[in-house]
């Protein structure tokens, strides 16, 4: 079996990952009181949270989230991303 066989994308997992990342970005844009990074950012912000969360959670807790639950994660990871982004920016207004 090749390595190209194993790869393919399934279209409907990557609606799903942006359906979650649009969620999550927007709530931990709510959530963090911000304005938001407009629809492609807070998408960016989402995914990355859920890199994010997803490698943390997994560190903790196994088997599978289903679709609320991934969203749960993702959320909370992008919350600590967008926090993290705003320590860094105020330090760099400071200097």
């Amino acid at each position: 079996m090749s390595l190209f066989a194993e790869l393919s994308l399934d279209p409907g997992g990557i609606v799903a990952w942006l359906v979650v990342g649009l969620l999550a970005g927007l709530l931990a844009g709510w959530f963090m009181r911000g304005s938001g990074y407009g629809l492609i950012g807070d998408i960016v912000v989402g995914l990355i949270g859920a890199v994010v969360g997803g490698f943390f959670s997994g560190m903790f807790v196994t088997g599978t989230y289903g679709f609320g639950g991934s969203i749960l994660i993702s959320f909370l990871g992008a919350c600590a991303l967008i926090w993290l982004v705003r320590m860094v920016a105020s330090r760099r207004e400071y200097k």
